[in-house]
C-alpha cells in the first residue's frame, strides 16, 4: 500500500462542484463520489478536515443585485455552507466514516460549534471534520476559511478541489484554447498576475503561514487521493 506524503490535510470544495453540470443546488452522484474520496484516504490514515463553499445555492452577487446589504448575502451564503455541510455528512456517515459539522456560526441542534481543540481531537481520532458557516464573518470567503482552519489545526496542506478545471491557467481554458497550465506557482505570483485561484486575504494568509496548495480537479475519480500520496496532478503553489 502506498504511503501519504501528508498526514493532516484541509480540502476545500466549492459549492459549485457538488452541483456538477447542473451548476446549482446537489448532484447525488458528486456528493457520492466525493464521500467514497475522502473515505478512501481516511483509510489511508489520512486526518482529513472539509470547508465547503455555498455558491450552488446561493452567492453574493445575487444578493447586490437586488440591492441587499453585503453583511446579510454574505450570512446566507454562510447558510448555504451549512447545507452542502449537512448533505456530505449524511454521504460520509452512509459509508461508515465517522463525521463532524462544526459551524462558525452557532447552531447546536444543527451541529457543534467550532472549537480548535475539539476538531484537533476529531482528527487524531480519525473522525473526518467538516467546517462550515465560514469563518462566521461577513466580507471573508470560503477560500480564507480553508487557509485559516489550515493555520490554525497545523494541516500540511490545502486541497483545493475544483468543478472541470484541473490545475491553475493564465486564462480561463473554457474560452481559450491556447490557455498555459502552470505546474508551479508561488502565492507573491497568484497575488501580482491576478489568477484568481484564491482571494488575495487567502493567499496571504497561506503565503504568511508557508501552506502549500494543490489545485485539482475533483471530477476525476481518485485525484483527492493521488493528490495526498504526492502523484503529479493540477497546479501546486507554494509560499516560498
Amino acid at each position: 500500500m502506498s504511503h501519504p506524503k501528508y498526514k493532516r490535510v484541509v480540502l476545500k470544495l466549492s459549492g459549485e462542484a457538488l452541483a456538477g453540470e447542473q451548476g446549482f443546488g446537489l448532484e447525488p452522484k458528486i456528493i457520492k463520489n466525493v464521500a467514497n474520496q475522502v473515505k478512501e484516504i481516511n483509510s489511508l490514515g489520512v486526518e482529513v478536515a472539509v470547508v465547503v463553499g455555498g455558491g450552488n445555492i446561493w452567492r453574493g452577487k445575487i444578493g447586490s443585485e437586488m440591492g441587499m446589504d453585503r453583511a446579510t448575502a454574505d450570512y446566507m451564503g454562510m447558510l448555504a455552507t451549512v447545507m452542502n455541510s449537512l448533505a456530505l455528512q449524511d454521504s460520509l456517515e452512509q459509508i461508515g466514516v465517522d463525521t463532524r459539522v462544526q459551524t462558525s456560526i452557532e447552531m447546536r441542534q444543527v451541529a457543534e460549534p467550532y472549537i480548535r481543540r475539539r476538531a484537533i481531537r476529531h482528527l487524531e481520532k480519525k473522525r473526518v471534520v467538516i467546517f462550515a458557516a465560514g469563518t462566521g464573518n461577513p466580507y471573508f470567503s470560503t477560500d480564507t476559511t480553508a487557509a485559516l482552519r489550515a493555520a490554525e489545526l497545523e494541516a500540511e496542506v490545502i486541497l483545493m478541489a475544483k468543478n472541470n478545471v484541473d490545475g491553475v491557467y493564465n486564462s480561463d481554458p473554457k474560452l481559450n484554447k491556447d490557455a498555459k497550465k502552470y505546474e508551479n506557482l508561488t502565492y507573491l505570483e497568484i497575488l501580482n498576475e491576478g489568477l484568481g485561484v484564491m482571494d488575495a486575504t487567502a493567499s496571504s494568509l497561506c503565503m504568511d503561514n508557508n501552506i502549500p496548495l494543490i489545485v485539482f480537479s475533483i471530477t476525476e475519480d481518485g485525484n483527492i487521493k493521488k493528490a495526498v500520496l504526492g502523484e503529479n496532478i493540477g497546479t501546486i503553489v507554494r509560499g516560498k
